[in-house]
């Protein structure tokens, strides 16, 4: 008997982007991302259609990544990456080597670094001994690390396709020179291949393509940041920025029809952030379509999707519908895009056998269609949409032995179609009427992790006076010609990376790095106008909510009573925590005191008052460590032990301690107050802390001698602060240097 199963329309849509890593048009690049997602994922995710009769991609490249391709494969530009590798290891620095040991470990160990015997084996003679220095490695060794590194990097389909690039992985170690060098002209190769393969692929309606502003900023905070709910001081009201997000947005139309020949019809925002002023601004602009997550579906039609245990959609119908939205006499389509399915591909399925995990998505797109079959329509539509270059690296082949499964077994069920979205969406007849649509974005529904949080809104504020002084000098003279160039850095800096990658919640581990690039970029807004650039710019932002609010006047000896209103610490040096979307309901302290006189070292810290007014919050642990040793003796060290939450590692947390005091808090009570010491061997030991008086009442005051932690006269101890929970770490305090005391 045949089945009724109706016909389900597939869009596979692939996000590209990465960010200025430049500091100008010229120079080499900080970061070598866009190189490296360039020969491992860019290319063969377009060419895979060579294995496929029928299958249909979309793919959404953002105009400042082709800005960044074209600048390696036409214009022969480097990052310091790829300028080390095809340096003579004779000419490396000692700090080139440093840098060389940080970065050049920068890969997957599973899928990148094991499969190669000599990597691995580097990677496991550094890991063993962290403390070697440079010398660690012989000139050979650093040879073959840049070697192995960059070819860990390159998809493993092109060892077919170049004969050389075989020749060079199988050799697996004793690299010269002419090899390195011979790696990277490959690499360029390949980029050279890219926008002529989506151009090609184009022609042939294999493909659409999109674009999404071209300096990838968040167009809702852009266009109208001041009807943005916030919680926190100090958030930019008004950034006057309107005109800013529509011309990024038309910049990146013109910029894809001028590459690829042909105007796209849609347009990706930015993290799938809209608004009704971001979708007005996009019908402006003759755009067709747009979308966005299925949270902000949920959210304009007021319908919640509700999952199963296995994460299966009770009732798919809503998100498999394409919608009209209306806006002063204007029309805009909008899909929604399944938010589980992206998760899985991301963070799931790399843990598990790729054909396992394309057979295990296809059944789920199967479960999908069959709860179809009561619905009034014909035609619906499953929206994949997620970044396209992120997770391969976690998979085996670089995640080809899934994607040829999952399209073979799409391709070869008739019930399934991949599809063009402009195509599908001219076909439908039948698109719901959208009667409004709700603001925010795919991650929880809003914007936080863009603005609302103090560390973001000090860059947004420093982005708000930079662009206020731009304005100024604009009217008063508007024929300078450099004034272009000013504003393409302003555009820069409207970027959504910066802002994810400051403050709460996330961590790049090369935080500094981000803000380097960022205030640079702001600065060049001032060169190229010739006009002085203001000091602060000059301060990393990073510092700004890490760096004591205020240092210690001198000795002192305070009570250790607990008692808020105690004059005694007034001379202490302070440090306040910031409130932010993460931090609020997890900080356990405002503030933390610290100070010292001939003979203790003198903590207070003053608790959060948000957590007593929620029972539930109570409840919880909280961790509080202290990482301490002398800066003029090297006792025994041993690294932090607390669990980061990302592969990502703070500079900082990189350094070894000679005492860790632990603190740990449930329900009102100072639950924990230990100390901890190394011993040889990367050992942490139990220490008796008899001697270390503490008491918790309105704060937490402790007095550690400074003898207990091998601290003698005219020495000085370096110490940080690191909250956690359960032992993972939650927030560095500070994020870059370490405080000081001395003991006179």
């Amino acid at each position: 008997m045949m089945s009724k199963t109706k016909k389900l329309s597939i869009a596979f849509y692939w996000h590209m982007h990465q960010p200025v890593y430049q500091l100008t048009p010229d120079g080499d690049y900080l970061m070598p991302w866009v190189r490296l997602h360039a020969v491992k994922d860019y290319l063969d995710m377009v060419e895979i259609l060579n294995k496929f009769k029928r299958l249909k991609l979309n793919f959404n490249l953002v105009p400042v990544l082709l800005d960044c391709i074209i600048d390696y494969a036409e214009n022969e530009m480097h990052d310091i990456h790829s300028k080390l590798t095809i340096t003579p290891i004779e000419m490396l620095s000692d700090d080139a080597k440093l840098f060389i040991i940080n970065n050049f470990f920068d890969a997957n160990y599973q899928s990148m670094i094991l499969p190669y015997d000599e990597y691995n084996k580097l990677y496991h003679k550094i890991q063993t001994n962290p403390d070697a220095g440079i010398d660690i490695f012989s000139d050979q060794e650093y040879s073959d690390l840049m070697a192995l590194f960059n070819l860990a990097w390159i998809d493993p389909i092109y060892k077919t396709k170049y004969p050389e690039l075989k020749k060079l992985d199988k050799k697996g170690k004793n690299y010269t020179l002419e090899d390195r060098i011979n790696i990277i002209e490959i690499q360029r190769d390949i980029m050279k291949q890219i926008i002529p393969a989506y151009k090609k692929y184009l022609d042939k309606d294999r493909i659409e393509i999109t674009t999404s502003p071209y300096y990838h900023p968040i167009l809702p905070i852009l266009l109208d940041n001041k009807s943005i709910k916030k919680t926190t001081e100090n958030a930019p009201q008004v950034l006057k920025t309107y005109l800013d997000g529509k011309m990024q947005t038309k910049m990146a139309l013109d910029r894809i029809e001028e590459i690829f020949g042909k105007r796209p019809r849609g347009i990706w925002p930015s993290e799938h952030c809209v608004s009704p002023k971001t979708l007005y601004m996009l019908t402006t602009l003759g755009v067709d379509w747009t979308i966005s997550d299925e949270g902000i579906l949920s959210d304009s039609i007021n319908f919640e999707f509700i999952r199963d245990f296995k994460g299966h959609l009770e009732d798919p119908y809503h998100l498999m519908k394409s919608y009209d939205y209306k806006i002063k006499n204007k029309n805009l389509k909008i899909i929604f895009r399944d938010s589980t399915i992206p998760n899985l591909i991301s963070f799931e399925y790399p843990n598990h056998n790729p054909i396992a995990a394309a057979n295990d998505l296809y059944d789920r797109i199967k479960v999908i269609q069959s709860k179809l079959l009561s619905s009034p329509d014909n035609n619906h539509l499953l929206t994949i949409a997620m970044d396209g270059e992120n997770c391969w690296e976690n998979y085996l082949e670089d995640g080809l032995s899934f994607l040829k499964t999952l399209y073979t077994l799409i391709e070869d069920d008739e019930t399934l179609e991949t599809v063009l979205i402009s195509e599908y969406l001219d076909k439908e007849t039948g698109h719901k009427p959208l009667a409004k649509i709700s603001s925010g974005s795919w991650i929880n529904r809003n914007f936080k992790l863009w603005i609302d949080e103090p560390l973001k809104n000090l860059a947004w504020n420093y982005l708000k006076r930079v662009r206020d002084d731009f304005s100024k000098y604009v009217k008063k003279h508007p024929l300078n010609p450099h004034i272009k160039d000013a504003k393409k850095e302003l555009f820069i800096c409207e970027g959504s990376d910066w802002f994810w990658w400051y403050g709460e919640p996330n961590d790049s581990g090369r935080d500094n790095i981000f803000d380097y690039i960022f205030r640079e970029h702001l600065k060049n807004i001032y060169l190229y106008l010739g006009l002085n650039v203001p000091g602060y710019l000059d301060e990393p932002l990073t510092s700004a909510f890490t760096k004591p609010s205020r240092y210690p006047k001198g000795e002192f000896t305070p009570a250790i009573d607990g008692n808020i209103d105690d004059d005694s610490w007034l001379n202490a040096g302070c440090i306040d925590i910031p409130d932010g979307p993460v931090l609020k309901d997890s900080k356990f302290f405002d503030r933390i005191c610290y100070g010292y006189d001939k003979n203790n070292f003198y903590l207070r810290f003053y608790l959060n008052k948000y957590i007593f007014e929620d029972p539930d919050l109570k409840l919880r642990t909280y961790q509080m460590y202290i990482y301490m040793r002398n800066s003029h003796k090297k006792h025994s060290l041993s690294p932090v032990r607390l669990i980061n939450k990302t592969e990502n590692v703070l500079p900082l947390l990189k350094e070894k301690f000679h005492n860790e005091l632990q603190l740990s808090i449930n329900n009102d009570e100072l639950k924990l107050v230990r100390m901890i010491k190394s011993i040889p061997g990367n050992i942490w030991a139990l220490e008796n802390d008899k001697d270390i008086n503490y008491v918790f009442a309105n704060t937490i005051d402790i007095s550690i001698p400074f003898d207990l932690l091998e601290i003698e006269n005219n020495e000085t101890l370096e110490f940080m602060f690191i909250s956690a929970n359960l032992g993972i770490k939650e927030s560095c305090i500070p994020y870059e240097m370490l405080l000081t005391v001395p003991r006179l």
